[in-house]
């Protein structure tokens, strides 16, 4: 799956603004809108929206056990 689409499919789950979402992975508010226009990310980048995806399945998996 590309970076792309595993960061929409996480602002879908977290509901979070794409804004956010690129000041706290990446610090650029317009990294998501950047994606959506064509950006190509380079490995780095790719490397530290996978690494905060990746802190972020805690926090995640947390909110869905207190839903049940």
């Amino acid at each position: 799956m590309s970076v792309h689409r595993k960061i929409e499919k996480f602002l879908r789950a977290t509901d979070m603004p794409p804004t956010k979402f690129g000041r706290l992975a990446v610090r650029d508010p317009r990294f998501v809108l950047d994606l959506r226009r064509g950006r190509e990310p380079g490995p780095r980048i790719v490397a530290r929206v996978e690494a905060f995806l990746a802190a972020q399945q805690p926090a995640q998996a947390r909110q869905g056990e207190a839903g049940q």
